[in-house]
């Protein structure tokens, strides 16, 4: 049972996350952040991995708080749910085409996190989100995931196209890292024997 359940209050945000690695990719997010749901619902889709979110936050200052911290507890969600890590494939990556967008991403599922974020993008603002958010995600979730994380924008003008590249091609890459290698089904990826 691959699943995790992990809360998070502070006095900025209020934040509950279900997922199951074993899903079929269904979602249900609601953060109050419209694009930022969008973009969570492409990180489930693509994933195959069944995640629920609920984020309250203060929007009424900006998104950032409501953003990182649903990053801080979905990895933490994450590497609850990959307990030991046996049998995993580890690694995963894709090079994700949308549009005018191609975005390369690859992760390890190290415990040893770790980011690498060449994405620029072309505004400051996706209707009222904040772009630079994206990468605020991702570091959230690759530091509190224990993921290595390598995101690099090889083509786009579409700031849209670009961000939802992005949160597609670390689906696309994190659904082979979790998946079970039949080969070495009993076994801790790592000539360590942890992760």
């Amino acid at each position: 049972m691959r699943k995790a359940s992990v809360s998070r209050k502070t006095t900025e945000t209020e934040i509950s996350v279900e997922i199951d690695l074993d899903g079929s990719g269904a979602y249900d997010n609601q953060t109050g952040v419209g694009f930022f749901d969008h973009m969570l619902d492409q990180l489930a889709r693509h994933s195959l991995i069944d995640m629920r979110v609920r984020a309250k936050g203060d929007l009424h200052i900006d998104d950032h708080h409501t953003v990182e911290d649903t990053g801080i507890a979905l990895g933490q969600a994450l590497a609850q749910a990959l307990g030991d890590k046996r049998g995993i494939r580890r690694y995963g990556e894709c090079h994700l085409p949308m549009d005018d967008a191609l975005v390369r991403a690859a992760l390890d599922l190290s415990g040893r996190p770790y980011l690498v974020w060449n994405v620029e993008m072309p505004v400051a603002k996706i209707g009222t989100f904040d772009t630079e958010l994206v990468r605020e995600f991702f570091t959230a979730f690759s530091v509190n995931g224990g993921i290595t994380l390598h995101v690099d924008r090889l083509h786009g003008f579409n700031a849209h196209h670009i961000a939802e590249a992005a949160f597609k091609a670390v689906a696309r890459a994190l659904r082979s890292a979790v998946e079970t290698d039949p080969r070495k089904a009993d076994a801790i990826p790592s000539t360590k024997g942890a992760l």
